[in-house]
């Protein structure tokens, strides 16, 4: 099959959890035989190759405004796409997928697939007129596409509600590293394995990374005599997305604890140690599809403090690990009753999350599900075309 990906950033993927998700699953497709591309943006990329790891990489034009940046991409995409033979034209996005109607139209003979990874209107970034067209993102990408894939239970409820749209749900997915990489990483940052909290994100404002800093602040100040605590610190992995005014807002808060460091934007092995050798990862968003870096951590048998979401939920349902959204006092609470677990307790809270993700959420199956799906949709086209020869030659 020849598939081609729009509507993220690019690839290699240097940050952001749709990004991940399209190189992750390209990669996949690409080593059971499909020809995939990816398009790209070149102020992400950093670079003008053409291929990573057999996917191919083509740029489309692009005008770098916090408004204008997806949709013009996305148009550009669309229609270089449309000129290519593709058998699936694949949408990442709700915003993107305002444009899915182009390939329907021009193209017929084309799959058009989008997936939905998130309500996006929900995020504090958007101004009113840019949520309005977030919603129609939505309208549009369960109905435009042939098949609309949703990456949660709730995403997928969502839909049948919101658009009376029966969805395909194939969660994100991660790789099992089983190789844990040196720690070598963390000494630049000051930190040490195991006595740092980790949160990575993209620093928005509904990832909540203003509530873990104000929290994690009070917990040191509060609990002066707990050597534990003190030796902590906070690690927050990311940086801004036309966010600047936000960053700066948490780089004051966080002026009044010297144990919290941020990393801006991490890749590679570097990103991989933050992630092995944390104490926990820390997630406080109040709005999710479902959260790669989340499912990062379980895989590396970590455990991970959740926002309790519907997202998160479906991910664990464990009291230890839950705590109520949107509430500092409950997330502080949840670190000092975290932090005072037994070390056993929380290195088998760590072997469940493993698990977890081992059963249901690793890319092998997931990459498997959306092949599976790309070819029904094309097998359904060669019956169609079966059915109207027939009928044309009775």
């Amino acid at each position: 099959m020849k598939i081609a990906m729009i509507g993220q950033k690019g690839i290699p993927a240097f940050y952001g959890g749709i990004e991940r998700h399209v190189q992750d699953l390209s990669e996949h497709l690409v080593c059971s035989g499909h020809d995939v591309t990816v398009y790209s943006r070149k102020w992400y990329s950093k670079s003008a190759q053409k291929e990573h790891k057999s996917i191919k990489i083509a740029y489309a034009p692009t005008v770098k405004t916090k408004h204008l940046d997806a949709i013009t991409h996305t148009f550009f995409a669309t229609l270089h796409a449309i000129r290519q033979n593709y058998d699936i034209i694949h949408y990442h996005g709700v915003g993107p997928s305002l444009l899915s109607w182009i390939p329907r139209l021009f193209t017929p003979k084309v799959k058009v697939v989008t997936t939905f990874h998130c309500i996006d209107r929900y995020h504090q970034k958007w101004n009113i007129f840019a949520r309005l067209m977030l919603r129609a993102g939505e309208w549009a990408a369960c109905h435009f596409a042939h098949k609309t894939i949703t990456v949660s239970e709730s995403l997928r409820q969502y839909c049948l509600n919101e658009f009376h749209t029966e969805t395909e749900y194939i969660p994100n997915g991660v790789n099992i590293n089983n190789k844990v990489p040196s720690e070598k990483y963390l000494k630049r940052f000051g930190l040490e394995k195991g006595k740092y909290l980790v949160m990575i994100s993209r620093l928005v404002g509904h990832k909540g990374a203003h509530l873990l800093i104000e929290s994690f602040v009070n917990l040191k100040r509060k609990n002066k005599d707990n050597k534990e605590i003190q030796e902590m610190k906070l690690a927050i992995v990311g940086g801004h997305v036309f966010t600047n005014d936000y960053v700066t807002q948490l780089h004051q808060m966080a002026s009044q604890e010297n144990d919290i460091i941020f990393t801006d934007f991490q890749s590679g092995n570097t990103l991989e140690s933050l992630y092995a050798h944390t104490h926990v990862l820390v997630h406080p968003s109040l709005n999710e599809g479902l959260p790669l870096t989340v499912l990062q951590a379980m895989g590396y048998g970590k455990p991970v403090l959740l926002s309790n979401i519907p997202e998160h939920l479906e991910l664990t349902q464990d009291g230890r690990a839950i705590f109520t959204q949107n509430d500092t006092k409950a997330l502080e609470k949840k670190l000092y009753e975290f932090i005072s677990l037994p070390e056993k307790e929380k290195e088998m809270l760590g072997v469940i999350n493993k698990k977890t993700v081992q059963t249901s959420y690793t890319w092998e199956n997931i990459a498997q599900q959306t092949g599976k799906l790309y070819k029904d949709l094309l097998q359904s086209n060669v019956q169609k075309e079966f059915i109207m020869s027939t009928n044309l030659k009775g």
